[in-house]
């Protein structure tokens, strides 16, 4: 009889000829479990997901009680339903006036597509600004916005009428016309490495769209939800987008993004044609009540306070010759060292050690410090110890 592992790689669609390749059969807060009895400490969280933690029970009670009720009733928008009504109160009462109508979808990707019609429906234009180095997602149009072409050249022709310019380039902000639909900008590019906005960067990017009534939408997939020492980056650099796309960390484990902006812009989709973005599954009421309540967490155990102290930490214990630099805000950290072939070398190490990390897809040479915010000093302290002895051993 095949073993799990065996049927994993022969019946799982893969994504890379090297994956992590670990069987986890349970977690929890920090840690990963394989059935053997091996534990992990999980510095990925899913691709910044798991921000209260792996199972954590106030997410699975809610879980519970919401399958106790009902589980798909409609599609998306036609049937009233409490959970997808109490979390938009919860998150409105958290966000900028102007960012009142949510749409839901089921993660990142689509949340972008939906933000790419409505702009284009609002504004009645057709060009798209995007970054070079930025990461949208890969569905056809989300990839269409993403800024790297290594991922992009072997499925072209993509969607039209997309320019990327330089991040934190002033000059590209004079790219922005009377042509242009939206700008999508990650307000901290995650996978090119971790790059910070310079200062005044976002400011004059929102101004010039203002000036040229074209819409700033904010890509906070992996900011979002505490993860940079704030509950959104938007808290951070106060500059407020006409749209909002929140993902990964929204649903506390389940699938659950969206796209949030003014009730006067969401209106456009309302009509002409009616139905003018329609989702199945968007707003499950499962992954809302998981939602609310890992929001809720958040907000109860201040986990924003314990991702800036935590990242604070990370950056005073990761002192070594190898590491050329740690970029980053709270627990959204890369640190860099000379090569991808020493990345991929204390990769390897750390996880025989029981960590887990990774690289970025547009910066191999850069190690992702991104672990659930509910991790402690202790667990804090091993981690920067596993990756310290991983460096010294390549």
């Amino acid at each position: 009889m095949l073993s799990t592992r065996q049927l994993f790689f022969e019946h799982l669609a893969q994504t890379s000829d090297a994956p992590i390749g670990i069987e986890i059969e349970k977690a929890s807060g920090c840690w990963l479990h394989s059935p053997e009895g091996k534990s992990y400490l999980d510095l990925i969280s899913g691709i910044s997901v798991s921000n209260t933690g792996h199972n954590n029970p106030v997410i699975i009670n809610a879980v519970r009680e919401q399958l106790d009720k009902h589980m798909h009733l409609m599609v998306y928008g036609e049937f009233i339903q409490k959970p997808q009504v109490e979390l938009a109160s919860l998150l409105f009462s958290l966000l900028p006036e102007n960012l009142n109508t949510v749409f839901y979808t089921n993660s990142g990707s689509e949340a972008v597509e939906g933000a790419i019609k409505l702009a284009r429906r609002y504004t009645g234009r057709y060009e798209i600004i995007s970054f070079k180095n930025s990461y949208h997602g890969s569905s056809a149009g989300a990839l269409s916005l993403t800024g790297n072409e290594a991922l992009k050249r072997a499925f072209r022709p993509l969607m039209p009428s997309v320019k990327h310019v330089e991040f934190n380039c002033i000059e590209s902000i004079e790219e922005i016309t009377e042509k242009t639909a939206c700008v999508f900008v990650e307000p901290i590019q995650a996978e090119a490495g971790i790059i910070l906005p310079e200062e005044g960067f976002l400011e004059r990017l929102r101004k010039k769209c203002s000036e040229k009534k074209s819409l700033l939408v904010f890509d906070e997939m992996q900011t979002g939800f505490g993860r940079t020492g704030r509950l959104f980056a938007v808290d951070s650099f106060g500059v407020i987008p006409d749209i909002l796309l929140i993902a990964k960390g929204f649903g506390g484990g389940m699938p659950l993004g969206a796209f949030i902006s003014s009730k006067e812009i969401m209106n456009s989709l309302r009509n002409n044609p009616a139905l003018g973005h329609i989702t199945t599954f968007g707003g499950h009421p499962v992954s809302c009540s998981a939602g609310s309540a890992s929001l809720r967490f958040i907000l109860d155990h201040k986990l924003d306070s314990n991702a800036k102290r935590s990242g604070e930490m990370f950056r005073k214990l990761l002192n070594h010759p190898k590491i050329k630099e740690i970029r980053g805000k709270g627990l959204l950290l890369a640190m860099e060292l000379e090569s991808a072939a020493t990345v991929k070398n204390v990769i390897s190490k750390a996880l025989e050690k029981g960590l887990v990390t990774d690289w970025f897809l547009f910066n191999e040479k850069c190690i992702r410090i991104s672990p659930p915010l509910v991790i402690n000093a202790e667990e804090t302290e091993l981690a920067c110890r596993i990756l310290l002895e991983s460096l010294d051993e390549i």
